[in-house]
């Protein structure tokens, strides 16, 4: 960790994690309010999927209240939903594009140039590049929302940035330059990441897939599928609460706080420091390197008997944005009456439900059906001439049965038939090419 001496030396990566994304703003809360160094000195803030969110949210100084109400009030709205995930009101696309609208600041493009790093996915060849340059804001959101978009899951046209279409960075590059050492990596799944959540599985097998190591366990399995479905906002409150531990586990590890946090958590006396740690009057720019402790107590949230003492700004923002309407309306619904009522009318009230959503998203969609139209026209020409020249070849191969091997007979002997002419056998003569004495070659369509 000698790079952290010089500034903007060193960058953050924040990996794609769906709903669990709300652990990214415990990290980035921990940061700032302990070593906020590490976010101002940073060289740049990549991020994909749910994770670059967090990164343009440190760039253009968003609050913590607004981070947590932001995801926390998307999954507020499913758990109202009948059919969670499969109800036709869920459009999280639509949800986060109107937030980024309501909160990006107007230079928010000017911002983010050159400090933000949005890994987004190709379609259809799935080659990932990193956007780091911005023309506008508009241009800036539309960033996001592509590396935002799981296929399926969001819908089904991939959203268009600079003419190109794109999809969820993560399915190529989940953690950007997680390979360079001077590179910072968060991640809320167990695995071979710098600030990451502390697995109990004793399973020492990975898992290498998108430029990202997976611990295989049934921890990691089970946060999988709480990425794209969420369990209950007091759930994933807790797990950015989790996020804040691990980020000061990472820092009191390499020695950049000036006391020792997590051991007054679990012991009365904490440890005497080691040689070398830095203290509380020594300048930063003095030291000559980091001293690592591995023996920082991993804490969990059931551990700590008091989290807003502990981040008071979090505990605040996560408190407000967990509170839920009190009305008799909403009260009734959440109740074992109200849900069954809920489940009975739904035949009846399903039908007309999806006509009104599916009305409402078609109204929002109809300004960009002509570039849809002809970016799914020119995907059907391109997969019929793919096709069409693969049938070709394999018509036209040596050995098939529409051109006989000329060793699979012997003209010289009786009733054996005359070798097969390619260029009279397509309908090709020697005038059409233009030149005497020569075939003009079958080519495919272009």
């Amino acid at each position: 960790m000698g790079f952290l001496e010089n500034e903007g030396s060193w960058s953050l990566s924040f990996a794609g994690s769906g709903y669990l994304g709300l652990y990214h703003v415990g990290v980035t809360q921990c940061l700032h309010q302990r070593a906020p160094h590490l976010l101002k000195g940073a060289r740049r803030i990549y991020g994909s999927s749910s994770g670059v969110l967090n990164a343009v949210s440190i760039i253009c100084g968003m609050s913590t209240d607004y981070c947590c109400s932001s995801l926390l009030g998307l999954v507020k709205q499913l758990q109202q939903l009948s059919l969670g995930i499969l109800h036709p009101a869920y459009a999280p696309i639509e949800y986060i594009k109107q937030q980024l609208k309501d909160a990006l600041p107007s230079n928010g493009h000017i911002l983010a140039t050159q400090r933000l790093g949005i890994s987004l996915t190709h379609w259809p060849d799935g080659r990932n590049y990193i956007v780091t340059d911005f023309a506008t804001r508009d241009e800036l959101i539309q960033a996001l929302v592509c590396s935002l978009y799981l296929p399926f899951y969001c819908g089904v046209i991939p959203p268009e940035f600079r003419g190109e279409r794109y999809i969820d960075g993560a399915l190529s590059n989940n953690l950007p330059f997680a390979d360079c050492p001077s590179t910072i990596t968060v991640s809320p799944f167990p695995g071979t990441v710098d600030i990451c959540p502390q697995s109990s599985s004793a399973s020492l097998h990975e898992l290498s897939v998108f430029n990202t190591n997976f611990q295989i366990s049934t921890m990691n399995l089970f946060r999988g599928f709480m990425s794209i479905v969420p369990p209950k906002p007091e759930v994933v409150a807790d797990n950015c609460r989790q996020g804040y531990l691990d980020a000061l586990r990472f820092l009191e590890t390499r020695g950049l706080t000036k006391e020792p946090v997590l051991w007054t958590l679990v012991s009365k006396e904490p440890p005497a420091p080691a040689e070398g740690t830095k203290g509380a009057g020594q300048d930063r720019g003095q030291q000559a390197a980091l001293s690592i402790s591995w023996d920082v107590p991993h804490v969990l949230v059931k551990d700590v008997p008091d989290f807003e003492q502990l981040a008071p700004e979090l505990e605040a923002g996560l408190k407000k944005a967990c509170r839920r309407d009190q009305g008799p309306w909403t009260r009734f619904r959440c109740s074992v009456p109200g849900r069954a009522l809920t489940y009975l009318m739904l035949p009846c009230t399903l039908p007309f439900e999806y006509i009104y959503f599916r009305s409402r998203r078609l109204v929002v969609w109809l300004p960009e059906v002509p570039a849809d139209l002809c970016w799914m026209q020119g995907l059907l020409k391109d997969v019929t001439l793919e096709l069409y020249t693969r049938v070709r070849d394999q018509l036209l191969r040596p050995g098939s049965l529409l051109v006989p091997s000329i060793m699979d007979s012997d003209p010289l002997q009786p009733g054996a038939a005359a070798p097969v002419d390619l260029a009279m056998e397509f309908g090709t003569t020697h005038q059409a090419c233009g030149a005497p004495g020569r075939a003009k070659p079958v080519t495919g369509l272009s």
